[in-house]
């Protein structure tokens, strides 16, 4: 009978690797394979523009951008294979440890359960065995037998479906072991044949790159993509720009308008302020370092000499662009060249440009304040990964905007 306590004593005992940090990396992996998901949902888009280069002519800047792209996507999905992987691996010992705890609980619920039927078979634990076979026949008192019974219901059954859940429990285990498993070698033959395919993309834009740079004609044809896409910008800049003009210029008629009409009349119109120089605190619309200053210089990807109308700031994933002062969101818009856009205008007729957002929190006519989440950076329509597009112009006339950042 010791012995059988002893035991019972040491599956109480048995340490189960911890619920939370199963739970834990389950919901981890969840969250995993949906952003996996969701990422070869945009890889495979990608891919097509990739595969539509071969038929179509897309420019020289819309082709390396496309390539670009592509390559920072599959690096992506790359990363992402392996940080998959090494959850679904974390999952997998996981149930591996349980499975040990499991198959130890089994063996000492299974000796437990010899020692019980012998201990019963012998003498049994609740009288001799005249006394059970008596009460089995009815031949004990009515409150005798209602005793034995219940005790071989209440005690004998409890450890027998506690048994017989065990081998339930270890059977879906190693089911699960099984898919996770499965899954496993899947992930990694994913990884193996993503990491082969960078290498080949990691050529082929390369390759883009050298004809380009060699090219005169090629260069020649880049430089006017990249003034085409920069007057696109300058043109919105003056529709925005014309549509102020003319909102000023009602609200010079409303004013005389006003004068005519007698001082306890309510105005007709509501009057905009007066324009005046932006005033107030600025900021860095992106943490990061510029890459491309404002001016003439060495394109960092063509290596021929351009005429940059704003400055590119090297970004990280998921990094927030800020609106660099308060103001107006005048347009949200996709721009040739600069991929998803917001422009933003700020008191006196100054404009500020961000492109290459991957993300976009404000609409049209929000109120911004300084420094406030505009979205997020990303490489959409870049040539040389993520980075932000920034750009100021006062009036249609561009700045540096580094330098208008600083001024007070």
């Amino acid at each position: 009978m010791r012995r059988l306590f002893v035991l019972f004593v040491l599956l109480s005992l048995v340490a189960a690797p911890s619920f939370a940090t199963r739970k834990s990396t389950s919901s981890q992996l969840a969250k995993q394979r949906a952003e996996l998901k969701k990422l070869e949902s945009n890889l495979a888009k990608q891919r097509q523009k990739v595969k539509l280069l071969e038929s179509e002519e897309k420019g020289v800047l819309n082709t390396i951008a496309i390539l670009d792209e592509n390559l920072n996507r599959t690096k992506e999905y790359v990363q992402l294979l392996a940080k998959n992987e090494s959850t679904v691996k974390t999952s997998l010992s996981e149930i591996n440890r349980t499975l040990d705890s499991l198959d130890r609980e089994i063996a000492l619920r299974n000796e437990a359960m010899r020692l019980r039927i012998r201990e019963l078979y012998i003498h049994g634990d609740m009288g001799t065995v005249e006394e059970i076979l008596a009460a089995l026949r009815g031949e004990t008192s009515p409150d005798g037998q209602i005793y034995y019974v219940n005790r071989l219901l209440s005690e004998d059954r409890e450890k027998v479906e506690k048994l017989s859940w065990l081998l339930r429990e270890r059977s879906l285990k190693k089911r699960e072991a099984s898919n996770r498993l499965s899954e496993l070698h899947t992930l990694q033959s994913k990884k193996a044949a993503e990491e082969e395919g960078l290498k080949t993309q990691i050529q082929t834009q390369g390759s883009v790159l050298a004809t380009v740079q060699k090219s005169k004609n090629l260069q020649r044809r880049a430089i006017q993509e990249i003034e085409r896409n920069q007057k696109t910008i300058l043109s919105l800049i003056r529709q925005l720009e014309k549509k102020r003009a003319s909102e000023i210029a009602q609200a010079k008629k409303a004013k005389q308008k006003k004068k005519k009409l007698d001082k306890s009349s309510k105005p007709l119109v509501k009057l905009p302020k007066e324009p005046v120089k932006p005033i107030g605190p600025k900021c860095m619309p992106l943490d990061g370092s510029v890459i491309s200053e404002y001016g003439m210089h060495e394109h960092p990807v063509l290596h021929i000499m351009t005429r940059n109308l704003g400055v590119e700031i090297r970004g990280k994933k998921g990094a927030k662009i800020k609106s660099a002062a308060a103001g107006t969101v005048a347009m949200v818009t996709e721009i040739d060249g600069r991929g998803p856009s917001v422009i933003v205008e700020h008191e006196g007729g100054v404009y500020s440009v961000y492109g290459h957002m991957s993300a976009i929190r404000v609409k049209e006519g929000d109120k911004v304040k300084n420094c406030q989440d505009l979205g997020t950076v990303g490489d959409i329509g870049s040539l040389n990964g993520i980075k932000l597009y920034f750009q100021v112009s006062e009036g249609t006339e561009t700045v540096d905007p580094l330098r208008w950042l600083r001024t007070k």
